[in-house]
This record gives structure tokens, sequence and C-alpha cells, in this order.
């Protein structure tokens, strides 16, 4: 088996050398206005994907007013004069192409995947609607409305949804990061016409953006398109600083939400820094260990041996901007009090600040996280997604020090990050209570919301985005 294991991870160690040399394949070029083009030339299909990342999300949000950034996104395929409503999702479909949005804590972004031959529609699309949106209360208040329904259905009836934010706004106290990507009910009913105007003056700049584009073109020629459409936006003002930092946790937290649900479910959760930290491969790695597949320790626990519960999972958050969370949460198996599911996920954490994972067991983890990364090359999309996050965190370069930092995690490294970081005192818990045949709210006639495909997200580096249009 070791041996087996060993063979596999040094295929897979060959196999990515070359996904990880962006810094011989990527141009980067900014215009004097500040906008960065990031372009990798991919010449495997005739495809390209077109992103525009602009750099707000909830993070850049106050009380008061959250959710404002997913609402823009919203409002952004509303339409400009020269462009209107409908037309950008016509033109990108007309040329047989994609298109998408999301909002996560960090960023917005938007994407369309065309024919190579056709990605200059999407950039001339994007330029446009980065100062010339028109927004009007005509087109407000009912979008307004989808937005609150949007989040009725999403996290109001949805327990699990539910709790993971009640947990989160009690495990950040001082951190933007306790405000949910899709706003607080309260913000959202109050949200005026004249909030989302100035951010979207604030916010959507040239300076406060940039583009990545992955595919078959020539990045030479390329470039010079999106310098002619975007070139001519002046310099906007520059974004205020989010200054927050979240102090240590001051002890244990716990929480327990009671809402209409079939089963329990616990989470665990832990603060834990970001990819920026020389701990963050050992963390990604003990994430792995734990929660990697249905030979990770925990599925294999609690899932296969014991069958106390349905299905286990850990994240770990590693590309934000700050620092974030690794979370831990558990199904029970029907009959199993949710006391005994969360005990047994105790004992592992507890077993692995202990003792070192094995060999095989780490060797497993690193050939999965490998695996993932080589394998989520062969998209377009994925690479561009690769390197707007790792630009939005710091630098796109930084991808290529990611699997020679995975590669050379030892076991003693995962039980020390797991003893840092997973203690009992920096360890914050939630719990859903479930009410079997509680009605969840008084009956309301739906809004409704046009059906969006969500894309996958690659299993590692990095975590899922979230706010999907």
């Amino acid at each position: 088996m070791r041996v087996l294991t060993a063979v596999v991870c040094l295929m897979l160690s060959t196999s990515a050398v070359a996904a990880e040399r962006y810094r011989d394949e990527v141009v980067e070029r900014t215009l004097p206005n500040g906008f960065k083009m990031i372009l990798l030339e991919d010449h495997k299909s005739p495809v390209a994907v077109a992103q525009v990342w602009y750099r707000v999300g909830s993070r850049n949000e106050i009380p008061g007013v959250t959710g404002l950034s997913h609402m823009l996104e919203h409002m952004m395929f509303k339409g400009t004069e020269k462009h209107p409503e409908g037309t950008y999702s016509e033109i990108i479909s007309q040329n047989g192409g994609e298109e998408n949005a999301f909002t996560t804590d960090d960023a917005t972004m938007y994407y369309a995947r065309l024919a190579s031959d056709r990605i200059a529609i999407a950039i001339e699309l994007e330029a446009d609607r980065m100062r010339n949106l028109v927004l009007t209360d005509d087109q407000f208040e009912p979008e307004r409305k989808v937005v609150a329904e949007e989040r009725r259905l999403r996290i109001e009836d949805n327990p699990i949804a539910f709790l993971y934010e009640t947990l989160r706004a009690q495990t950040f106290l001082e951190h933007p990061y306790r405000q949910p990507t899709i706003g607080w009910a309260n913000d959202i009913a109050g949200w005026k016409l004249g909030d989302l105007k100035a951010h979207y003056d604030l916010y959507y700049q040239p300076n406060n953006a940039f583009l990545v584009a992955v595919g078959d073109f020539d990045a030479g020629k390329l470039g010079d398109l999106v310098a002619e459409q975007f070139g001519h936006h002046p310099r906007g003002p520059e974004a205020p600083p989010v200054r927050a930092r979240e102090q240590p946790m001051r002890g244990r937290v716990r929480v327990s939400v009671e809402r209409p649900a079939e089963l329990a479910f616990v989470s665990l959760s832990y603060h834990v820094p970001n990819l920026h930290h020389p701990d963050s491969a050992a963390l990604d790695l003990l994430e792995a260990v734990l929660s990697g597949g249905k030979s990770s320790r925990l599925y294999r626990r609690l899932v296969h041996e014991d069958r106390i519960a349905l299905d286990v999972d850990a994240s770990y958050e590693r590309t934000a901007i700050d620092d974030k969370l690794l979370t831990i949460s558990a199904q029970p198996q029907l009959g199993v009090p949710i006391e005994k599911l969360e005990q047994a996920i105790l004992a592992e954490i507890d077993e692995i600040r202990k003792k070192p994972p094995e060999a095989d067991d780490l060797a497993r983890a690193k050939a999965r996280i490998e695996s993932a990364f080589v394998f989520s090359q062969d998209s377009v999309f994925y690479r561009g997604l690769l390197l707007g996050t790792y630009e939005l965190t710091g630098d796109w370069r930084a991808i290529d020090d990611y699997l020679p930092a995975v590669r050379a995690v030892q076991p003693e490294d995962v039980r020390r990050v797991a003893e840092t970081y997973l203690a009992p005192e920096k360890q914050a818990t939630g719990v859903l209570i479930p009410k079997p045949g509680a009605a969840p709210g008084e009956p309301r006639p739906p809004v409704p919301i046009p059906p969006v495909p969500i894309p996958p997200v690659p299993m590692s580096p990095g975590g899922p985005p979230g706010g999907v249009r």
C-alpha cells in the first residue's frame, strides 16, 4: 500500500509541474487608470473565459446596509443605455456562450465563457457596464423583493444555512466576516436606491477591479483590446480599507437554534490563518486528513465504522483576504443523539492533537490535494478562478508556491497545527435542534427566482464561491 501511494504521489508531482509555473505563462499588464489584466494563453481547446473581479464583498459593507454587493450583482444585469436590460445575456447566448456572476465575502466576480474568437464580445460588454449601469427605482424595488425572497428560501427556510449564519455571527465579533453575503433581512428591507448608487460609484471603478482571461487567444492582442475597452474609464476614488481584525477567541462559544428539520446538525468552528501564514499548507493537510474523502479519519470512524453519522465534512477557508475559519460539520443518523456525535468528533480532534497522522494517511491526503489541483487545470474557468482568487488575496504568483508547500508538510506539522488551532478553548459550536412538523413561518406567495446553475468548485486550494446570482 505504501509503495502504491508513493508511486501515485510521484506521478502527480511530475504531472503537476506544468500547472505550477504560472509565472512563466501569465502576462500581466496594468493600465494608467489602475485596471489590471491577467492573461493566460491556454490552447487546449478553442474556448476562452473572461472574468472581471471587483474588490468588494460583504467584508466591505457596514452595518445597516449589508448585502449591497450581492444586490448590485443582481442589478448589473439590468442594463446600460447602450445595452438595455436583458441584452447582455442575450448577446452571450446568441454567440454560444454562458455567463454568470457570484458574490463572496471578499469580492464580486462576473464571467463569460465563449468560443475564443468571440471573447471580445464579453470584454466590450463588461467594459460598458463597469461605469455605465442604469439604476432606476422601477428596476430596484422589484429586484429588492427578489433578493428578500432569495434570503427567505436559502437562509430562513434552510435550517442548516440558518445555523451557519448564526454561528458565524457569534464567531466573528469584530470583523465584518460576521455579516452574511446576502445581507441581514432588516437591512434588505431598508435598502435605498441611493445606497446602491453610492456603492456602485465607490467600488465599481477600474482601479478597484481586475480582469482575468484564460483561453485560446494571443495575449498581446487581447491585452490591446482590453486596454482599448477599459482604458478610457477615469481612475475612481480609492476604496476605504477594511481595518477590522478579529481578536483571539475569548473562550468557548456555543449557540443552538431550533428550526423545522428532520435531523439535528452540529458544526465546530476554529479561527485559523489564511494562505499567507506558514501554517497554511499544514492546515490544508489537516482538513484533508480529517475529511478528505471516504478514507479520511472522520468519515471512516463516524460514518463507516461507528455508523453514527450520515455525513461529515471539514472546510478550511484558506483563500480569504483576512483570517477565517476551519469548520467541521456533521449530521447524525436517525435516532443518534447529537451529543454523541459531537463527542465522537471531539475525540477524533483530540487524538490528532496528540498523535501525528500515519504516513500513509498523510500521503493519501497529499495525493488527493495534488490530483484535485492538477485536474482542475483542464478547465479554463477554474484556471481563471485560481488566478483571480490568488490575486484578490495577495498575488497570483503565489499559486506556484502551493504544491511545493503541501509536499513539504510532515506528520508532526499536522499534529502541531491541530494542537495550536483546534484547542478546546478556541472552539465555537453550533447545534441545530430540529422541530419536526413546525411551520417555518406564515405562508407567503413566492417571488419567482430564475434558476441559475451554480458552477462546481475545485476542492483545493481554496473554498467555494457563494452568493451566486
